[in-house]
């Protein structure tokens, strides 16, 4: 707006030199001059006018060039949180898709068709940071239900003290697992083995030395009357109304060879905490003490481990005391309230260039319960398996061969008071895995 200014005022210079120019010459003529005049005033007046319309055009370029300057830095203000942001952000989005083949001695129908082809699961998994804060979930879709895994937040308060809050992973015996398969050990089916529960957890670790203590107000869905969940854990129906609650957990574990090819972990872990009835609305309590070695020598790994629990609940007048009802994916069943768990795997990996097969993990896993009461039959499951990995692929193949086993050929009762002529079933199973 500013290179305005000089063409108005030669516009208005050449205007002037026009009527004094006239008097220049001579021509003295009244009226001619008093229009001159006058037409000179109106030029002048039109250029107050525009004067004051240039004026108001700067003042307005100028605000603008204020405004802009302002929002650019607003913008630069916004893209720096931004990139602070984004540069303190990392967040990974992965998940798998499952499918599985099972076939088994124990049901005809399945026999007479091969088998049967299922889908298995879909699960979406989230991992990573925020702002320093630490965040793990992972949520999973089945055919008949979708349940909740694990959901926590977390943050490293130094490089060896972490904590978490929320759906953790309860820190007890072999971790991850304690087993090599697909259908695990039977510690997972008295709540033993990747189990997560609701509540709060830290971690210690530097160099070789692992410690973890948590303090679980309940299960993790706090409900236990649902029986749509991945953990196992104690659940209530009918006469049977016990549910854990205020559990305290330990595991202290130390590896000795620690990052290299031949290294052995050893650990104890230990927990207790309430059984509160809500018939007698009394607690009763619970508690599980184990041992454990996990050990790595080049191409093969074993895990071994050996494990007390006991359930004390205060049920009321007529309730059997010697059982617990457990559960898990949609159905309950008894275990047997105290008993020793004892668990030995071994494993043995091929590096193989088939294609896109990359592995071979071969595996033997076996488990035992060995119950207190009188009359009890002991529980068993082996499992020969071999898991193929072709990343991002995997394929586990197992051969699972139970005796008084929930799952596999038994009822109910097979982990409480079992059969004395319960023989020897298997399950085949196979299942694919695409993992993102």
């Amino acid at each position: 707006m500013k290179k305005l200014v000089l063409p108005v005022i030669l516009a208005v210079a050449l205007m002037l030199c026009a009527p004094l120019g006239a008097i220049a010459g001579g021509e003295d003529n009244t009226e001619d001059l008093k229009q001159e005049i006058q037409a000179l005033k109106a030029k002048l007046a039109e250029m107050d006018q525009l004067k004051a319309k240039l004026a108001e055009l700067e003042a307005r370029l100028d605000k603008n060039d204020q405004q802009d300057v302002k929002a650019k830095e607003v913008t630069d203000q916004h893209e720096g949180v931004l990139a602070k942001i984004k540069d303190q952000t990392n967040i990974d989005i992965g998940g798998a898709v499952r499918f599985n083949y099972r076939n088994t001695d124990y049901n005809d129908k399945g026999k007479s068709r091969g088998g049967d082809l299922t889908w298995d699961i879909f699960r979406l998994n989230v991992d990573g940071s925020i702002n320093n804060i630490l965040v793990s979930a992972e949520y999973r879709w089945y055919s008949y239900m979708d349940v909740l895994h694990h959901a926590w937040m977390g943050y490293n308060f130094n490089e060896n003290w972490q904590g978490q809050l929320g759906v953790t992973q309860v820190p007890f015996g072999l971790l991850p697992w304690a087993s090599h398969n697909y259908w695990f050990s039977l510690a997972y089916y008295v709540g033993l083995e990747d189990d997560y529960d609701l509540g709060a957890k830290v971690l210690y670790k530097e160099g070789p030395l692992d410690i973890q203590m948590a303090f679980f107000k309940n299960e993790e869905w706090g409900n236990p009357a649902d029986l749509e969940r991945y953990s196992i854990d104690v659940v209530t129906s009918g006469d049977q109304q016990n549910q854990e609650s205020n559990q305290v957990n330990a595991r202290v574990a130390y590896t000795f060879g620690k990052d290299t090819k031949f290294n052995t972990e050893v650990g104890l872990s230990g927990q207790i905490g309430q059984l509160y009835n809500n018939t007698t609305d009394s607690n009763g309590s619970h508690w599980a003490a184990g041992a454990h070695v996990n050990g790595n020598y080049g191409p093969v790994n074993i895990m071994l481990e050996a494990a007390r629990y006991s359930y004390d609940p205060d049920n009321p007048a007529g309730v059997n005391d010697q059982t617990i009802l457990m559960g898990a994916f949609g159905a309950d069943y008894t275990v047997a309230s105290e008993a020793w768990l004892y668990i030995a795997g071994i494993a043995y990996n091929f590096d193989v260039n088939w294609g896109p097969v990359t592995g071979l993990q071969f595996y033997d896993d076996f488990s035992m319960i060995d119950k207190d009461e009188d009359g009890y039959e002991n529980s068993f499951i082996n499992t020969l398996g071999c898991l193929i990995s072709a990343n991002p692929v995997y394929i586990y193949v197992d051969l699972v061969m139970g005796k008084n086993a929930i799952w596999v050929g038994s009822d109910n009762n097979a982990m409480a008071q079992g059969d004395p002529d319960a023989e020897w079933q298997y399950l085949f199973n196979i299942n694919f895995g695409y993992y993102f």
